[in-house]
């Protein structure tokens, strides 16, 4: 297969682009699109056969549900049975944006976006470029990140380029993502709120906004092969570079120290805050860093791309940092760090 990369300078200069994604999706072929959180891999949401072909060009395992994008809050009265007041709530506060909910879903949202699931993750974009194809194509489209199964995400298209070349018939290049990880994931469908994927839209927000927003253990924890998850992102281990990845608690001295102490004769690389550079200046060791330790905002929009470089430099090893949890993004950059790590974790 063919792959067209369509560079996109505006949405009247690329008009025809977009009608052409568009006609690509209602036939029921797969399109990768940018949105503000990551590139997204998107097919037709009510199109079994077209979801099919979401995962067999990620290589991703079936059951792990997909979100669906729309362009208008109206669309959301098709894909659920029932939208509770929280869902208004937020979407008042936080749609378009990068915030995804998940509610019961209604007869027409198949089985194979939802992995049999009866709820349904939904999203309301904000980057523009995402909306003007989902018009374009005039359905929901269900859309996971548009990158080889277990790899970091895409936030450019020439990461998705490298990734899906050969097994999508188009890319549409909107530049590089703003925030970097993917959305927020929230359950609306039980008592209390309760918050699957950390995300652009941080806890803290969401608690200002909701009042109590319980948080589920598995976002810090692995999730067994056998249990089911309501959110993607939640299951198998994910966003990591082929080298194994152990993330160093302790301080940058002792980290420092570690490193140097533990080459072993390996070719080792690590991913650190911009202010430990320094410390590795004498050593044969191949530096990555991805933002300052205090600035979440930098560390979520640089991960992805950090995290993509180390296949270029086929380290035997990698030793990670990630910041502080908290309730801000910071929370969302450790999910990801610790799925790339497969939760290996040293503290020194």
């Amino acid at each position: 297969m063919t792959t067209e990369l369509i560079k996109i300078s505006g949405l009247m200069q690329n008009f025809d682009d977009f009608v052409r994604a568009g006609e690509l999706l209602r036939e029921g072929k797969v399109v990768a699109i940018p949105t503000e959180t990551v590139y997204g891999l998107a097919a037709n949401a009510f199109d079994p056969n077209a979801i099919e072909k979401i995962f067999k060009a990620k290589g991703r395992p079936s059951d792990n549900p997909l979100i669906v994008h729309i362009s208008d809050f109206s669309d959301l009265s098709k894909l659920v049975s029932e939208i509770p007041e929280s869902a208004i709530t937020l979407a008042e506060n936080f749609w378009p944006g990068a915030l995804t909910m998940i509610m019961k879903k209604s007869d027409k949202v198949p089985d194979e976006v939802t992995a049999g699931l009866s709820t349904v993750a939904i999203r309301f974009p904000s980057h523009k470029y995402a909306r003007a194809i989902i018009d374009a194509a005039g359905v929901p489209l269900a859309a996971p990140s548009a990158n080889l199964s277990g790899k970091p995400s895409p936030t450019s298209a020439d990461h998705v380029f490298r990734d899906m070349k050969g097994r999508i018939p188009m890319i549409i290049d909107g530049g590089d993502c703003e925030i970097g990880l993917e959305s927020t994931v929230i359950d609306l469908t039980g008592d209390i709120p309760t918050l699957l994927r950390p995300g652009g839209v941080t806890l803290k927000q969401l608690r200002s906004v909701l009042g109590e927003v319980a948080v589920n253990p598995k976002i810090l924890e692995e999730v067994s092969d056998d249990e089911k998850v309501a959110s993607p992102g939640m299951k198998y281990k994910h966003y990591a570079p082929s080298a194994p990845v152990t993330i160093i608690d302790g301080s940058s001295e002792s980290f420092a120290n570690y490193v140097k102490n533990n080459i072993n004769g390996r070719k080792v690389a690590i991913l650190c805050f911009e202010e430990e550079k320094e410390l590795f200046a004498d050593a044969d060791i191949t530096v990555v860093s991805y933002g300052k330790l205090l600035d979440g905002v930098s560390l979520a929009h640089s991960l992805f791309g950090a995290l993509r470089q180390f296949d270029e430099i086929s380290p035997d090893i990698i030793f990670a940092r990630e910041p502080e949890t908290t309730d801000g993004i910071e929370l969302a950059v450790v999910n990801r760090l610790s799925r790339a790590a497969g939760f290996s974790r040293i503290s020194v």
